[in-house]
């Protein structure tokens, strides 16, 4: 199967699975599901690439393991989470409700929701089609970054899970583990497993086209829904506390904090 026709299997796919999404989070009142969707698409989306792909099949099942590592384990969690609130609304989509009277507009975010999902599949993709054989050192570099960076990903959410989950914390600002060196561990290592994924990808054909994932997974989590929105909700609902611990501790980065 040639990459065209690959890519426009994975169109449909990704959009068919962001309409369904539409129709259930109408349904449900709560579009806090097209995050779940989203992360967990890029793992499906892999799976559809490593297996109608033409490539060396150790590269397809390794660079689509990896993709699923970080896709559902993080889909999962988040998974857990809105259920867990449901059927209270995440902030930014109580947000954005007020903006976008009505669910037509939802659709046309869902729908931009695929494309970008698509966007960073592009890395499993281009290695699905890569028939070279045995995996190069830039690949291998990638891939354990975008694994470990995963793990630490993973960490993060760990810590402020069992932080919240200590009664004595009750609307405390997690701030111990990693989240005393970056306020937003969870988004730097995020940002990391799309530099290993496109260094990953690199040696392929096209594979510079990837540096899009890196590029906006940064713009995305430093200036649209990342940590603007989540500072933004931590200031109004912990003021002073919060500010001092933007004082002190690194928004991004970890970092030794300040005292």
């Amino acid at each position: 199967m040639s990459t065209p026709q690959l890519l426009a299997i994975g169109s449909c796919v990704a959009i068919g699975l962001f309409t369904l999404t539409w129709i259930l989070s109408t349904a449900l009142r709560n579009y806090g599901f097209l995050d779940v969707v989203w992360s967990l698409s890029i793992g499906i989306l892999a799976i559809v690439f490593c297996v109608l792909g033409r490539g060396d099949a150790n590269r397809r099942w390794l660079f689509a393991a990896a993709g699923c590592a970080w896709s559902f384990r993080l889909g999962l969690y988040i998974l857990m989470r809105v259920c867990r609130h449901h059927p209270s609304e995440d902030r930014r989509y109580q947000t954005l409700r007020a903006r976008w009277p009505g669910p037509v507009r939802f659709l046309l975010f869902f729908e931009l929701q695929a494309i970008i999902a698509l966007l960073f599949a592009l890395p499993f993709l281009l290695a699905a089609q890569n028939r070279h054989a045995g995996l190069g050192s830039w690949e291998v570099v990638g891939l354990v970054l975008a694994v470990g960076s995963a793990g630490g990903e993973a960490l993060a959410d760990l810590q402020a899970q069992r932080f919240k989950r200590n009664e004595s914390h009750r609307n405390g600002i997690v701030n111990t583990g990693l989240w005393r060196w970056s306020r937003h561990p969870n988004y730097f290592f995020e940002f990391l497993v799309w530099v290993g994924f496109c260094i990953a990808a690199l040696p392929s054909s096209y594979g510079w086209v990837t540096l899009i994932c890196p590029v906006l997974m940064l713009y995305f989590l430093l200036c649209v829904t990342g940590i603007p929105l989540t500072e933004q909700h931590s200031l109004e609902s912990r003021g002073d506390a919060y500010r001092e611990y933007q004082r002190t501790t690194s928004p991004f980065i970890p970092w030794p904090p300040r005292s």
